[in-house]
């Protein structure tokens, strides 16, 4: 009788067991669910800015805000929101952060004004900034071992996936039903995440320190955020130094057209910043006090060299990313929809990398499959410098784009493994934090020197293919300007701008297909821009495989 009640004891306890993984595995898709409304936001109002702009009349000026007022707050919170986690529960921080965006996205759609808009985009960059660390670190909280690795898989997998998802919900949305579906979609998706969180994602959060909330950190800290990811993004509009005919205004200021650029201003501000929150957060730290940022973990040699890796290869990810959309709607004369389907092939790439990674856990080094990722991603970048073209059109480059997908769900999902692995539990927010600030740094980076890149190869060879078209000067640098500061946009309609000045049809389809071919050498030229970042990216992963140290608490 007693060796019977034993064996269903244990067979009891194994029940159990298997129905709590099973818990923690739905729950993760939970948590992959909510970081998919954050990086699909990110990304699919680029598709929707023509209707956007068509319906409440927005300038060009605040068609630029709608856009980077959320990345700028999602940028500049990210770090606060992890410290934060950690101390008040990370769970709890991801329902409030989903909840925020919810309310900001309902208003987003509900919008008369592109002030309004402009302010709702602002609040769901709150509401993602705290999204996003707080899914990673309980990623990080609830999985070990083998199982770690197939959920970091996951996780990366969703992030690399969704990038590429935005454009095409975003176009089907504008087309068949209205743009403001685009924000208002978040509402339902966002309640039933709500409820699959509260249902089956435990709370976790790290032992509190005396002295409160590090305030002052915290604003030091969007200070230095802010104005650094401001500066790298706007620094080809109002100019790195000499200040462009574009002058930067917010609200009724202006800024003074007879001074240097307002972005050497951001970048001055940023670093005086960066200086006065280290030294405040050792003051902080030698006074047993909470902080924002724990810079012990930088001693940490898996979180400091897997942040520095993960730095670079933003830069070369996202850069030719920002790239790509431009040419195959501008040039190739793809609608948002195709684009955005074109751009599926990466999405298919990346979650077929998570089954890779899920397959390859606890067979392959973490630091391997990431060095694995880093060379797929590099062959296909290599790839659409050599093959991208007008004649081959969106064919050649798909194929590309499903290798550069399996790449980044390979090296995101493992290399956030490596960041992670010996932050001790207390700091995950922190952590979290740290490095998802380190990828936003690297992104922004490598959309400001790819795109600066890609307009200035557009700009240079189309003044070389313009001048035996028949054009004349003054219509040669107007074709050059238009191209360039709608960054492709014009290329379309340039028929429109130049058959009523007496240009001939035949001189007109000669100007478009040079402009087309012009913007296809600069798509190039930044794809192998991105694969020197990349390169750099993979150098850098040698020197993860070191012991990591880990200093005492």
């Amino acid at each position: 009788m007693r060796s019977w009640q034993l064996v269903n004891k244990k067979e009891m306890s194994n029940m159990s067991s298997q129905t709590s993984s099973r818990k923690r595995w739905i729950g993760l898709v939970f948590i992959s669910m909510a970081i998919s409304l954050v990086i699909i936001d990110g990304t699919i109002v680029n598709t929707i800015f023509p209707a956007i702009i068509e319906e409440l009349d927005l300038s060009s000026t605040e068609v630029q805000w709608v856009q980077e007022s959320y990345i700028l707050v999602f940028a500049s919170l990210l770090l606060v929101f992890g410290s934060l986690a950690d101390r008040f529960g990370r769970k709890r921080l991801l329902n409030l952060g989903i909840v925020v965006f919810i309310i900001a996205s309902v208003w987003a759609g509900l919008t008369e004004s592109s002030t309004e808009l402009i302010l709702a985009r602002v609040v769901q960059g709150v509401g993602g900034a705290m999204v996003l660390p707080t899914t990673l670190s309980l990623v990080n909280a609830n999985f070990q071992g083998r199982e770690r690795g197939i959920a970091f898989g996951i996780w990366g997998s969703t992030i690399g996936g969704m990038v590429a998802v935005g454009p095409v919900l975003g176009g089907w949305l504008a087309t068949d039903f209205t743009w403001r579906w685009a924000f208002m979609i978040n509402l339902p998706l966002g309640i039933i995440i709500l409820a699959g969180l509260l249902w089956l994602v435990p709370e976790s959060k790290s032992p509190q320190r005396a002295g409160g909330i590090d305030w002052i950190g915290a604003v030091i800290s969007v200070v230095m955020f802010s104005t650094l990811v401001f500066g790298l993004i706007e620094g080809r509009i109002y100019g790195w130094w000499t200040q462009t005919e574009k002058q930067f205004s917010l609200g009724d200021f202006v800024w003074p057209a007879d001074s240097i650029s307002v972005i050497p201003v951001a970048l001055a501000i940023s670093i005086i910043a960066s200086v006065a929150f280290v030294r405040w957060e050792i003051r902080q730290e030698k006074a047993h006090k909470n902080v924002i940022l724990d810079l012990g973990l930088f001693s940490i040699t898996s979180f400091r060299n897997g942040s520095i890796a993960a730095g670079i290869i933003s830069m070369g990810e996202f850069g030719i990313l920002f790239a790509l959309p431009l040419w195959l709607q501008n040039v190739l004369g793809l609608s948002p929809v195709s684009s955005g389907l074109v751009l599926l092939w990466l999405a298919g790439g990346a979650f077929l990398a998570s089954a890779i990674g899920g397959a390859m856990s606890g067979k392959l080094p973490p630091a391997r499959a990431v060095q694995a990722g880093v060379l797929l991603e590099l062959v296909a970048v290599i790839g659409i410098a050599l093959l991208a073209s007008t004649e081959s059109g969106w064919v050649a480059v798909a194929p590309l784009l499903f290798i550069y997908g399996i790449g980044i769900g390979l090296a995101t999902a493992q290399l956030t493994g490596v960041v992670m692995q010996d932050v001790p539990m207390e700091q995950n927010g922190q952590g979290s934090g740290s490095q998802s600030t380190v990828r936003q740094v690297g992104s922004a980076l490598g959309i400001a020197v790819l795109g600066s890149m890609l307009f200035t190869g557009v700009q240079g060879n189309l003044e070389t293919r313009l001048q035996d078209t028949g054009l004349t000067a003054q219509q040669q640098t107007q074709v050059v300007e238009l191209v360039v500061d709608s960054a492709g946009g014009a290329i379309p309609v340039l028929d429109e701008i130049l058959l009523p000045q007496q240009v001939s049809q035949e001189v007109v389809d000669e100007v478009i297909y040079q402009s087309g071919e012009a913007f296809t050498e600069g798509v190039h030229l930044a794809a192998w821009a991105a694969g020197l970042f990349l390169f750099l990216g993979f150098l850098s992963t040698f020197q993860l495989g070191r012991k990591s140290k880990v200093p005492l608490a």
